[in-house]
């Protein structure tokens, strides 16, 4: 199958004991919306479980929603895990109550982006079109 007939396929987690999921889930759909295939682990998953959803599911990208003030323990595990599994080529996003400050450090340990509140659906499905064609790209599946 060549990366025009291809779907993305997505995953989206919510790490640790953040509760709220409707963020998550309006993002699941919109993705889901735009063509994509998606993956929804539910929640209070731990790194290890996001990671190896993504491996076994062979996503093309994992979203991240954190709410709790833990997303650097969170987005670096997952990167870490991510990086011992030989899968660092997964794209890592992200979104959620995540301060300006910080988003520096994220793009630094391999986030490719965040998206904070009010940032449009449309926005984060245009991001992951244009990354996972890099990604097919490099990876020679495109």
């Amino acid at each position: 199958m060549d990366g025009t007939d291809r779907r993305i396929r997505v995953l989206i987690a919510k790490p640790g004991m953040d509760g709220h999921d409707r963020g998550a889930k309006v993002v699941a759909r919109a993705l889901r919306d735009a063509g994509m295939e998606v993956i929804y682990t539910g929640l209070r998953q731990t790194a290890d479980m996001i990671v190896n959803a993504a491996v076994q599911e062979d996503v093309d990208a994992i979203g991240l929603s954190v709410l709790s003030g833990a997303h650097m323990h969170y987005f670096r595990e997952v990167t870490e895990l991510l990086r011992q599994q030989g899968a660092e080529d997964i794209i890592v996003f992200g979104g959620g109550i995540i301060p300006d400050q910080d988003l520096p450090k994220l793009k630094e340990m391999g986030v490719g982006q965040v998206f904070t509140p009010g940032a449009s659906t449309e926005d984060a499905a245009a991001y992951l079109r244009e990354a996972v064609r890099e990604r097919w790209t490099r990876l020679g599946e495109g």
